[in-house]
C-alpha cells in the first residue's frame, strides 16, 4: 500500500472514531440530563458540596473567584479575539478561525438552549459571580471546555517542541477542571450541572474539530476518503475472512 494512501486511511479512522466518541458523550448526556430532570442526582451533588463546604476560606473565595472570572463570557469574549487575530493574521488560519467561531459562538447559543430546554434552578442567585438565569448545563464549564479545548488542538498542532505542547496541554486542562470546580465552590451550579457542561461542552468541540479536520485533510490530501479507508482495511478483512470459519459460509 502506499504510504499516501495509508496515512489517509489512518487519518479517515481517526475521523470516524472522534464521531463514535461524540456519539458516546451524547448518550452519557442524554442519561445525566434525565437524572437530573428526575432528580435523582441529589446524593452525588450534595457528597461534593459538603466536601468543598469543609474545606472553604476567605483566601480559596478569593482564589476561585479568579478562576470563576477566567471562565465568564467577557473574559472569553476578549481572549477570542487575540485567538481570531493569531489565526486570521499571523497563521492565515481561514479555515481555523472560521471553526473556532463556529464552535464558540455557536456553544454560546447551545448553552442557552440546552438552560431553557432543562429549566433547572440555581442553587443560589448572585449576579456578582454571573450566576444568574437556569442552571443546567454550566454554562461556566461549557464555555471554557470549548474555548481552552480548541486552544489545546491549536498549540498541538504546532511545531512547538514536545514538552511545550504538553505542559500547555496540562495547564489548560487543569484550568478547565478548576473553572467547573469554582462554580461549585462558589454556589453558582450544582456538580451535575458543571458535569453536563463539560459533556455538551465536549461534544460540540468534537463535532467540530471533526469537520475541521475533514475539510483540511480534503485539502491538503488527493486520496478519496472511501479508497484510502477500503485500502487500510482490506488486508485485515482477508486476514479475518480466512482464519474464522463464520466468514467462508
Amino acid at each position: 500500500m502506499k504510504k499516501n494512501e495509508k496515512m489517509a486511511g489512518l487519518a479517515f479512522l481517526l475521523l470516524l472514531g472522534g464521531l463514535g466518541l461524540a456519539a458516546l458523550f451524547i448518550a452519557l448526556f442524554t442519561e445525566l440530563a434525565e437524572e437530573v430532570i428526575d432528580k435523582e442526582v441529589a446524593q452525588f451533588d450534595n457528597f461534593i458540596i459538603n466536601g468543598m463546604e469543609a474545606r472553604a476560606s476567605e483566601t480559596l473565595d478569593k482564589v476561585m473567584f479568579v478562576f470563576t472570572e477566567m471562565g465568564s463570557v467577557w473574559f472569553l469574549t476578549v481572549l477570542s479575539l487575540v485567538v481570531l487575530g493569531v489565526l486570521g493574521f499571523k497563521m492565515k488560519d481561514k479555515w481555523g478561525a472560521l471553526f473556532f467561531v463556529i464552535a464558540v459562538g455557536g456553544g454560546s447559543l447551545l448553552t442557552v438552549l440546552l438552560k431553557n430546554l432543562y429549566v433547572r434552578e440555581r442553587p443560589s442567585i448572585n449576579p456578582d459571580i454571573d450566576a444568574i438565569g437556569y442552571s443546567f448545563p454550566s454554562g461556566h464549564s461549557m464555555g471554557s471546555l470549548i474555548f481552552y479545548g480548541f486552544v489545546i488542538y491549536l498549540v498541538i498542532r504546532t511545531q512547538h517542541r514536545p514538552w511545550i505542547k504538553w505542559m500547555t496541554v496540562a495547564l489548560l486542562s487543569a484550568l478547565i477542571i478548576m473553572i467547573g470546580s469554582s462554580r461549585i465552590y462558589l454556589g453558582a451550579h450544582f456538580p451535575s450541572d458543571v458535569l453536563g457542561g463539560y459533556m455538551a461542552g465536549l461534544i460540540w468541540l468534537i463535532l467540530n474539530l471533526v469537520a475541521l479536520e475533514w475539510i483540511q485533510w480534503h485539502g491538503r490530501s488527493s486520496v478519496p476518503p472511501v479508497h484510502a479507508l477500503r485500502k487500510l482495511l482490506g488486508p485485515l478483512y482477508r486476514t479475518v475472512r480466512t482464519k474464522i470459519p463464520f466468514f467462508n459460509k
